[in-house]
């Protein structure tokens, strides 16, 4: 059993922020209807979902994952790097603050969720439009303590780290080298993604299985012959907005310690 933390789809979702992608018309419906398969997705794995109450004017903040890094000892509360979203971060600390210590990336750092991939005792944090330099001095300071080791990477051409690489375990990374230069993840084992699968280096892992978006089977197949069982949903409303599987929740397990991705309050719901 684990806590997957997610946040309903605002009805704001099509007003969201954009950096890489035009803006299109988004189908909040839609968009809806599959954040609710991707919950069930995860409830199906074993998660308790605490789902928050979306708001209007946050229209950003289904994609939680950006508002905080989870990890085994405590909470890091994010500063987001869009100005419009650092509202989101009050209700995700208070939900996290009953399973872990909290400290936050003050000013004048700025840091995405999404650009932090942890695997093991290594951190990596993409220095990206969202994330800068102060903030992964602050992530050094609060993660030293710890027996972390943090890495900077640089991100160009995606949002997020976490658009070019993901954790499948802790010594295995899924990675699109187009996005991000493999030499950054010396010692651990890289899966590519199929080259015919734009943005597929998004993958979501939890305790028995890792999340893939439906739109990439190829990918998906790769990961299925490393001897990983693979969940597919469909994401492709919310992938308009820039979201992807990772986005869309904090995961953190049931013993008090956190993975590494993730969504939270169904029973399969908690809240």
């Amino acid at each position: 059993m684990f806590v997957a933390i997610t946040r309903q789809v605002s009805a704001a979702l099509a007003a969201c922020e954009l950096t890489h992608l035009e803006r299109v018309p988004i189908d909040v419906d839609r968009a809806r209807a599959q954040h609710r398969a991707y919950e069930q997705t995860l409830i199906a794995a074993g998660a308790m979902v605490h789902q928050l109450d979306a708001d209007a004017a946050m229209p950003d903040g289904v994609f939680v994952e950006d508002t905080a890094i989870v990890l085994r000892e405590l909470a890091i509360v994010a500063r987001p790097g869009a100005e419009s979203r650092r509202g989101e971060t009050a209700a995700v600390e208070q939900a996290l603050a009953a399973f872990r210590p909290i400290t936050r990336i003050e000013a004048p750092g700025t840091i995405d969720g999404g650009d932090v991939l942890v695997a093991g005792r290594r951190v990596f944090v993409g220095l990206s439009t969202r994330t800068n330099d102060a903030a992964l001095a602050q992530m050094r300071r609060i993660l030293a303590p710890h027996g972390y080791t943090v890495c900077a990477a640089e991100v160009g051409g995606c949002l997020h780290l976490k658009s070019a690489v993901t954790a499948l375990d802790e010594c295995t990374l899924l990675i699109d080298p187009s996005l991000v230069n493999p030499s950054v993840f010396t010692g651990f084992a890289c899966v590519e993604v199929d080259p015919s699968d734009a943005s597929a280096a998004n993958a979501l892992r939890l305790p028995d299985r890792v999340i893939v978006a439906a739109a990439f089977p190829r990918t998906a197949a790769r990961i299925e012959a490393r001897g990983y069982r693979v969940a597919r949903v469909e994401v492709d409303e919310l992938a308009k907005a820039e979201g992807a599987v990772t986005c869309c929740s904090l995961i953190v397990d049931g013993t008090g310690q956190a993975r590494e991705e993730g969504p939270a309050g169904r029973a399969g719901e908690g809240g």
